[in-house]
């Protein structure tokens, strides 16, 4: 088992619901590292997680999360889940549809710990274009 899960399964939990740096910083180094094709110009933890807070505040009040599966080894954490939301607020690339879009997707997480036990890196694998499809937006 990872020694690292309870602290992983928090910050998956606070990232999700939009909290933001100010509520996942304490699980984190500092500079951890983000990576994702989906979103190249996020290179951070810190800025994902405002990222998310971002999506969550401003254009998918709505958004949650189904979480799959979970994997570990000792070091690295793994999450499969699916998104959900509805495009309500004006915070988008465009302004909501009436009737407003909703967006099913899938996105998996791999959560890398350091010898402290604080995430020094994230990666997501996302097909991100689906997603804005589904919400309107390409």
């Amino acid at each position: 088992m990872s020694k690292f899960l309870h602290q992983a399964n928090e910050f998956f939990t606070a990232c999700e619901a939009g909290k933001g740096w100010a509520a996942t910083s304490s699980y984190c180094t500092s500079g951890a590292v983000f990576s994702s094709e989906a979103l190249p110009d996020i290179k951070t933890v810190e800025d994902y997680t405002n990222w998310m807070k971002g999506l969550i505040e401003n254009i998918t009040p709505d958004g949650r999360y189904e979480l799959h599966s979970t994997t570990y080894n000792e070091t690295t954490v793994t999450y499969y889940a699916t998104f959900f939301g509805t495009h309500t607020l004006p915070g988008g690339p465009v302004p909501p549809s009436d009737p407003p879009k909703k967006c099913s997707s899938d996105y998996v997480y791999i959560i890398e710990f350091n010898d402290e036990g604080k995430i020094a890196k994230m990666s997501k694998v996302w097909n991100n274009l689906n997603a804005f499809k589904q919400f309107g937006w390409a």
